[in-house]
């Protein structure tokens, strides 16, 4: 289903059963896989992959270089970027084209999600059934199954594959929802 007032693309790819919302963009040659939600006024740039069953909330952008992997939750107003050094113009005055960025690659990893208006820098990797918090800036690599917190974001503990906190000690987590247990190297947990 893709709703009349969204704009997509002639080259990009829309999978099976995905629903495509008000206003939304889907630039060219951007492939979105099966199952999906993508919200009203979401963004996605040329050339971004989506796996399926992946939900973008609304207003979410998603520019070139990006990778979303299958299950991944994006929140409402969360922001990709995709070059570490931007500009509008080169030194001489002259605007900048489309291919003059340097998209560094982002990757989201199956079944992270990403809280409301948070801020992804480029080049970066989150790790599978992460989670970063609302309002984070993330500026590096998070590792599987990671809560990152605060700007920057920094790793403040674990979650559990069903998306609650764990509790731990020396290594060993525990999910008090499920009783899903997991074992972390307990000296990669830093405070935000």
């Amino acid at each position: 289903m893709i709703h009349p007032t969204a704009n997509v693309a002639d080259s990009a790819q829309i999978g099976a059963d995905t629903r495509v919302w008000h206003e939304a963009q889907v630039r060219e040659d951007a492939v979105i896989g099966a199952e999906c939600v993508i919200g009203k006024g979401v963004y996605v740039d040329r050339g971004v992959v989506v796996g399926n069953r992946v939900k973008i909330q609304n207003r979410a952008s998603l520019y070139r270089g990006v990778t979303i992997e299958d299950g991944v939750f994006i929140g409402p107003h969360v922001s990709f970027s995709n070059d570490h050094y931007p500009r509008a113009v080169d030194p001489d005055g002259e605007p900048l084209g489309d291919d003059d960025w340097q998209v560094e690659p982002t990757l989201v990893a199956y079944g992270a999600s990403i809280g409301a208006g948070a801020v992804i820098l480029p080049g970066v990797v989150i790790g599978r059934w992460a989670m970063v918090g609302a309002g984070a800036v993330v500026t590096r690599n998070v590792a599987d199954q990671a809560l990152v917190l605060g700007t920057p974001a920094r790793q403040a503990g674990y979650v559990c594959s069903c998306g609650r906190p764990l509790a731990g000690t020396n290594g060993d987590w525990r999910c008090a929802a499920c009783d899903r247990r997991y074992t972390f190297d307990p000296a990669a947990v830093t405070q935000p």
